[in-house]
This record gives structure tokens, sequence and C-alpha cells, in this order.
């Protein structure tokens, strides 16, 4: 394949900024920008799923052979327009890329996961979200910053799309999650069946059936396990 259409997403940024973005993007190698104008409230409104369907839009107009974004956004963290994208256009995707191959006409990705590193295929056209370790970006030179002023910049509403960014759920609220108790250390069996007497989580009987002496039986109260202990420690399941 001589060459490929690729759509970048370019970082939502304020209104003063978007053109100084684009024309940066544009002296890094991009041939053309679509600025997609948004009014302050529908640009609080915005969430993966309106900024999905935009991009989706774009790809099919200017039929575009690879979708590149990044992994997550750095506001909310969502993780969720590159699979959305995808979904929407129906096609693969390769998410968290660290290296991307390009052989008669497939694309070998290189995923950074949990357990380490994925190699997957994937035909194209697809959608590729960037991991930190994709790409080291080019340097915008003098020349290529004259260049990009003469280059298409296009300005859009997300109506020429046909979005309406309306939200489709809302954020109620943003807690931190409770601190944690430290935890208490036991220097015995006997102890810490104590502290759990005394936090109301088990009771203990005596068995007459018991074959050692002053053998105690603590019973769980929450899912009915049973041991069997003595002061040596618990000896067994009864």
């Amino acid at each position: 394949m001589s060459s490929l259409r690729v759509l970048v997403g370019v970082k939502r940024v304020i209104d003063y900024a978007v053109k100084e973005t684009l024309r940066t993007a544009l002296a890094m190698g991009a041939d053309k920008a679509i600025h997609v104008e948004m009014k302050p409230a529908e640009y609080l409104n915005a969430q993966p799923f309106h900024i999905s369907k935009i991009l989706a839009k774009i790809a099919q107009d200017e039929k575009i052979d690879v979708v590149l974004l990044g992994k997550q956004a750095i506001d909310d963290d969502c993780n969720q327009t590159a699979q959305m994208t995808a979904a929407l256009l129906d096609w693969p995707q390769a998410t968290f890329a660290s290296k991307v191959a390009l052989k008669d006409g497939l694309m070998t990705v290189t995923r950074e996961i949990d357990g380490g590193l994925e190699d997957i295929e994937v035909k194209l056209p697809a959608v590729v979200s960037a991991d930190l370790r994709l790409n080291e970006p080019r340097y915008a030179t003098l020349p290529n910053i004259m260049k990009a002023k003469k280059k298409p910049l296009a300005k859009k509403k997300a109506a020429d799309f046909g979005v309406d960014v309306t939200p489709k759920h809302k954020i109620i609220s943003i807690e931190n999650p409770p601190v944690r108790e430290a935890g208490q250390k036991v220097e015995s069996v006997e102890d810490l069946v104590e502290k759990l007497k005394a936090a109301g989580l088990v009771k203990t009987k005596k068995f007459s059936n018991c074959r050692r002496d002053e053998r105690w039986v603590v019973q769980f109260t929450n899912d009915g396990i049973v041991m069997c202990g003595y002061k040596n420690g618990i000896d067994q399941f009864c």
C-alpha cells in the first residue's frame, strides 16, 4: 500500500488555543485540519460518545484508512472514544498500541497490556489508540511552520455531522474513597478471637464432646464456618 489516509484526533482545547494547536499539527505533517467549534455549554456537555460520532462521520466522509487516537483523555480518563469510534464504524480496533507495522494491507500492532505485550493483526480500515511509547513526535521545523499557514483548516459545528451533544448521562457527584482504617496486630489466636468477639463478628461456646481440655469452638456468624481451637492455636475444622 503506497499511502494511507490517517485521521488523527487532536486534543480538545479552549477556543482561543484551537487554531494554534491545529497549525502545530499541520506543521508536524498533517495535510488538512478540521476545527469542530462548540459553544461553552456544548463543550462542557460533550461526552466520549459525541466525540466518537463526530470522528466516525469524518472518517466516512474523508475515506480514512486509519483513525489514530489517544488512549484516554487527561480530564475524565474515560478510555472510551477509540472503542466507541470503532464500534460506530464497525471497524477492527487495536488499543494501547506501542508499536505499529504495516505489510500487505494488514497492520500488526503491539499492545501494552497488564501482563506484558500482546501482538495482534488487524485488517484496514481500523481504529488505533496510542500508548505513550508508540512514537516520539517530530519537531515542527520553521519551513513546515510557514507551509502550515497555507494548509486548509476547515471550521465545522457538531450539527454539521448530525451530532446532538445533549448529554446521555449526568455525573451526580464525585467522592474520594473512604479512608481505610489501620489494622491491628495480635500476638495469639486467643487475642484474635477476643478482638473478633468484641467487634461482634464471632461467638464462642464450649463443646462437651471435645477430646481435649480447654478446647473452644469459634463460630463465624457471617457464613456459618465453625472451627475448633484450643489455647495453643486453631487445630482443625469441626
